[in-house]
């Protein structure tokens, strides 16, 4: 693919000699061994269980943790690194790995007490398990302070009855956060955030989601009948749950950004490819203006996708305030994504329209990054919020 990365690659940020390191690391196990099973993977809507104990063995299952807690102690840029250049092949296993990272281990990381992540982080950050995050309701999808999942205290523990939807890695993952009210207080007010393992009683998976995109992601409901979980798997107080998910929503903000720009970079490798190689009119369609000016428009938008995913990554990693600058980038990103995928196909015209070209699941991928941790309706409140507070 060598020619067909955008500026900003061969700059390469101002990359420390480990973030680098990285970015050549993950991107020879997504050229090596993802990419030639996505295209089964999304055909079939099942994820490759090889591809993660590769990614354990490299270490890409933790990079933004500890090593005290089995993670790999580097920081956020380089895991909005690692999910960008997965997405780069493959939407499905990017998305895998984001959301065992920042929505399934970040939350046990960040609030969890250090009982808890001792018994829980090493396990997620080294990849023996996999995360997910419970949030989600058939009633209660970006107005999450909807939350109809109850849970009530019985003893030495509580007894959680209700149902999550669309729910990434349900069906491999073993270590859950789940959110549940735990008053009647209405609104965000008494929603409160668990630590759910798959064996515990009442607790089972619903049904299998198919859907247009990330194919290879696996989503499912999870179903809580009177699941008994310990008092002490309550992560946070009572009433925090609200916070805690907002404040992991932030970050996972950022590594859908990164996605989606992943899969814009792909999308964009491939339309380059393919308008140096095809001629009509007696030259390589890339030496047509309709074309070339395309392309352009195509490097530009992720140039500028790209600094704002960065930009808030470092943000987070500076202990800075990040909220609205991952919104911005998710926000951005996502839209990008849409657009660059979308004009790939254009570009290859009816080949871009066949799967054997990629091009189309990238554009499906896509889709995505403009709905999960967050439409882009929420973004432009949260944004807007920040403006006009």
């Amino acid at each position: 693919m060598a020619g067909t990365e955008s500026p900003a690659t061969h700059l390469n940020f101002d990359l420390s000699e480990e973030q680098a390191l990285l970015r050549t690391t993950v991107r020879r196990l997504a050229e090596e061994v993802v990419a030639p099973r996505a295209v089964e993977m999304d055909r079939t809507s099942t994820f490759d269980m090889s591809i993660w104990e590769q990614m354990r063995e490299l270490g890409i299952t933790g990079v933004p943790f500890p090593e005290e807690y089995g993670g790999a102690g580097m920081d956020n840029l380089s895991y909005m690194i690692a999910v960008e250049e997965t997405a780069r092949v493959c939407g499905s296993t990017a998305l895998t790995l984001a959301a065992h990272i920042s929505l399934g281990t970040y939350p046990i990381h960040a609030f969890g007490n250090e009982e808890q992540r001792r018994k829980y982080v090493p396990d997620l950050a080294s990849g023996r398990k996999i995360g997910s995050f419970g949030l989600t309701e058939p009633n209660a999808g970006s107005d999450a302070g909807g939350t109809e999942t109850t849970a009530v205290r019985r003893g030495d523990h509580y007894l959680l009855n209700g149902t999550k939807i669309f729910i990434t890695n349900a069906n491999i993952g073993q270590t859950f956060v789940a959110t549940a009210k735990t008053s009647a207080e209405p609104g965000a007010k008494g929603i409160s955030a668990f630590i759910v393992e798959r064996g515990f009683k009442g607790f089972k998976l619903g049904q299998k989601i198919e859907k247009l995109g990330t194919r290879g992601s696996d989503w499912a409901e999870l179903v809580f009948q009177d699941c008994e979980v310990p008092a002490e798997n309550l992560l946070g107080q009572e009433g925090e749950g609200f916070r805690i998910f907002m404040k992991t929503l932030d970050g996972g903000r950022i590594s859908i950004g990164s996605m989606a720009l992943g899969l814009a970079q792909g999308a964009y490798e491939r339309a380059v490819r393919f308008a140096k190689e095809r001629v009509t009119f007696g030259k390589p369609i890339a030496h047509h203006q309709a074309i070339s000016f395309k392309l352009a428009d195509m490097a530009v938008q992720i140039e500028a996708a790209r600094h704002l995913v960065y930009n808030a990554a470092r943000l987070k990693d500076a202990g800075r305030p990040y909220s609205t600058e991952a919104a911005m980038a998710k926000l951005f990103a996502s839209e990008v994504a849409m657009k660059v995928t979308y004009d790939a196909i254009q570009v290859l015209g009816g080949y871009g329209y066949t799967t054997e070209y990629e091009v189309e699941r990238f554009w499906r991928d896509a889709k995505l990054t403009t709905i999960g941790e967050g439409t882009s309706e929420i973004q432009r409140l949260v944004i807007s919020r920040a403006i006009v507070q």
